[in-house]
C-alpha cells in the first residue's frame, strides 16, 4: 500500500519509506531517502530524517 503522510507517529510505524523532496511543488520530487524509519533518521539530506531521528530517540 502507498500512503502519503507526515504524521511522524505513522510515518515511525512503517515498514519502508520513500521520502520524497527535498521540498514540495516545483522543487520537490526526488528521491531523497528510502529504507527503514531508522535509516531515513540517518539521512543527513532528509527532512523528514531529522525529525524521526528526534521522534525515535523519545522511544
Amino acid at each position: 500500500m502507498l500512503v502519503i503522510e507526515h504524521n511522524l507517529d505513522v510515518i515511525k510505524s512503517a515498514d519502508y519509506l520513500i521520502d520524497m523532496g527535498p521540498e514540495g511543488g516545483d522543487k520537490g520530487g526526488t528521491v531523497i531517502a528510502k529504507g527503514t524509519p531508522e535509516q531515513i533518521a540517518k539521512s543527513e539530506k532528509s527532512h523528514t530524517g531529522s525529525y524521526l531521528k528526534k521522534i525515535l530517540k523519545s522511544v
